[in-house]
């Protein structure tokens, strides 16, 4: 007879089965302690290159955010003590969250202890049983999950084809009292971006609501970081609400929602992640808050990044890589015909001390297996070269050694 245990345990293992355990059970690149391989720099010939990581603006170990967040524990000690509605919340929270609003020239920020988080939480409150969300096919999980999470309906359009929306909503708008409209401003996986004004046309047309997730593009796109809106040239308050985070350009964690004065205040008593949730601790908040007033004062960094990003996407589809509809900024990916290449590139890249893991059915469509490349303004233009160089050569390699043994 089955026990209970057993029976948890076998559907544990077929659905890990499904998500690909196969392709992992002889060994992967995945939870690699990275400062050991920084520790191990000097055993290759040109040092530990991480390829990994977020920080786009090069400021994770800038001297202003470290003393900040130092002095911030040294003050008020390590923790966020209980959610800021009960609990109480630091004068540094309100500090933070003016500045940047001010800085994206919206009504009101709200900083929330997970972008994950955010999304989902933000989702659930705006919607309910009459209501329609309609997402782009391939927008992050945690909007998927929280469109997924309310009585809602749910649609999707194909990836960033806008013309796909415009049918949707012709066919369907009449039929509910709300709609939402949820995208990426930058999209994680695949390093492309929203048209937005064209997006913002529609969605004012047709009354609906946008919610644009800006994960990727607050620090990176726009002269000086400012997001899509400031890509476009597009004033934010049309925009019903941007989410943001605060673990990339910015350096630390957390998430955050921008919006109209009157919807943040709202949602610091209503919002379920916010109410529900601790605040962000001390150390969070002034390393965040320091790195925003050191991209206000530096913005040549946002200028070093997209170099250094147009330059990886030139020299990888000189070397006739595929880098997809990426279009040069922060995020490249480099997709491969099957994961086994994808695994093969990967591991290859790390036996030269570059760290850049392959994503590999999770979060991304299973025939469209991908090594993501965050790119960083701290990266050189011989880092970039050595990238391109050996992720080439490791995939003629793969191509040869699948080709050989489909002909045997």
């Amino acid at each position: 007879m089955t026990t209970k245990e057993n029976s948890f345990l076998n559907y544990a293992d077929r659905r890990f089965r499904l998500s690909g355990k196969a392709l992992i059970e002889d060994g992967h690149p995945y939870f690699v302690p990275t400062d050991a391989l920084e520790a191990r720099s000097d055993e290759w010939k040109d040092g530990y290159l991480s390829m990994s990581h977020y920080d786009y603006l090069g400021l994770a170990h800038h001297p202003a955010l470290t003393s900040a967040a130092k002095k911030a524990i040294d003050v008020h000690g390590t923790g966020a003590g209980a959610s800021r509605l009960v609990g109480g919340e630091r004068l540094a929270h309100q500090e933070f969250e003016r500045s940047m609003a001010d800085f994206l020239g919206v009504g009101a920020t709200l900083s929330v202890i997970s972008g994950y988080l955010t999304n989902v939480s933000v989702i659930q409150l705006l919607l309910g049983p009459k209501d329609l969300v309609i997402v782009d096919e391939l927008a992050h999980n945690s909007i998927m999950v929280g469109a997924k999470s309310v009585k809602s309906d749910l649609l999707t359009y194909a990836h960033n084809n806008l013309d796909d929306l415009e049918r949707i909503l012709n066919e369907k708008r009449e039929q509910y009292s709300r709609v939402l409209i949820c995208t990426e401003g930058l999209f994680s996986m695949d390093g492309d971006i929203t048209d937005l004004p064209r997006l913002l046309e529609i969605k004012e047309r047709t009354d609906c609501w946008l919610l644009l997730d800006e994960a990727h593009s607050y620090g990176v796109l726009g002269p000086t970081g400012r997001g899509s809106c400031e890509h476009f040239g597009i004033d934010p308050s049309r925009i019903e609400v941007a989410i943001g985070t605060l673990s990339k350009s910015f350096a630390s964690s957390g998430g955050f929602i921008a919006a109209n004065a009157e919807v943040i205040e709202w949602m610091r008593f209503c919002l379920p992640g916010f109410v529900y949730s601790v605040g962000l601790s001390p150390a969070t908040v002034a390393s965040a808050h320091a790195a925003l007033a050191t991209l206000r004062s530096e913005p040549d960094r946002v200028t070093r990044l997209r170099g250094n990003s147009r330059r990886f996407l030139r020299r990888a589809r000189e070397a006739g890589l595929n880098t997809g509809t990426a279009v040069g900024e922060a995020v490249v990916p480099i997709l491969f015909e099957t994961p086994e290449d994808c695994v093969f590139v990967a591991e290859t890249l790390m036996q030269q001390g570059i760290y850049a893991p392959p994503v590999i059915h999770i979060g991304v469509p299973k025939d469209l297996p991908r090594i993501r490349f965050f790119i960083s303004e701290t990266h050189t233009e011989a880092d970039i070269d050595r990238v391109i160089a050996a992720v080439a050569d490791a995939s003629a390699s793969a191509a040869a050694m699948r080709n050989r043994i489909s002909a045997e």
